[in-house]
């Protein structure tokens, strides 16, 4: 099974570590306030009081190489780089660094993160994405130019076919999947002469700024 460690639950981390291990994952989680840790021994498959950034420590609890560590200290950049390297040292293979700022970031990916994440910033993205287009369901991006959306059908889709839709020539947009959420019947690569129906949720990849232009 798939094991996360979890190091820092403050909001962020103690949300995720409790999704996470809801979501069926095995997950240690580590912080050193004894008050938060408490909180998350039902909601955890391990909740530790300890300091992870002592090597002794990380290496007590036996964190694997196939392990995903995300590292959630937020401002300390000090702690955050010090455990980063401590399990670069353990030959972890994927470090999840939640960050502050950019300038962060690029240190945190130096010293050898996976990856460095804006919580506030990628929020902050979805909250607009939910303002601009409303009907925009899931949005998975795939490059920082391109993305893949689930789009509930605006009402003027209704009863047209695709090809009277011609999203690709408007919009420079390619329908990949239909998903029928009543029947959860899914059509890869749909025909241009399928029926959008309103129970019908498209499966959209194409640039962010011309899903942007879907209303």
């Amino acid at each position: 099974m798939k094991r996360v460690v979890v190091i820092g639950l403050g909001i962020f981390g103690s949300q995720l570590a409790r999704n996470l291990y809801e979501g069926g994952i095995e997950v240690i989680a580590i912080d050193k306030n004894p008050d938060v840790v408490q909180k998350l021994k039902d909601y955890s498959t391990k909740a530790v009081v300890a300091d992870a950034s002592d090597r002794e420590v990380l290496e007590s609890l036996g964190i694997q190489p196939k392990d995903i560590a995300i590292i959630s200290f937020g401002e300390d950049l000090a702690a955050s780089t010090l455990l980063t390297l401590h399990l670069k040292e353990l030959k972890v293979e994927t470090i999840i660094v939640k960050v502050p700022n950019d300038d962060h970031r690029r240190i945190l990916l130096k010293v050898g993160a996976s990856e460095a994440i804006i919580p506030e910033r990628e929020m902050a993205h979805k909250v607009a994405r939910g303002i601009i287009s409303p009907n925009i369901l899931e949005f998975l991006p795939i490059s920082e130019e391109y993305t893949i959306v689930e789009l509930a059908p605006p009402t003027s889709f209704i009863g047209k076919t695709l090809a009277e839709l011609d999203l690709r020539r408007k919009y420079n947009l390619q329908v990949i999947a239909t998903r029928d959420v009543l029947t959860e019947k899914i059509q890869l690569v749909p025909k241009a002469s399928a029926v959008i129906k309103d129970s019908d949720i498209l499966v959209i990849i194409g640039r962010v700024e011309d899903i942007g232009r879907l209303r």
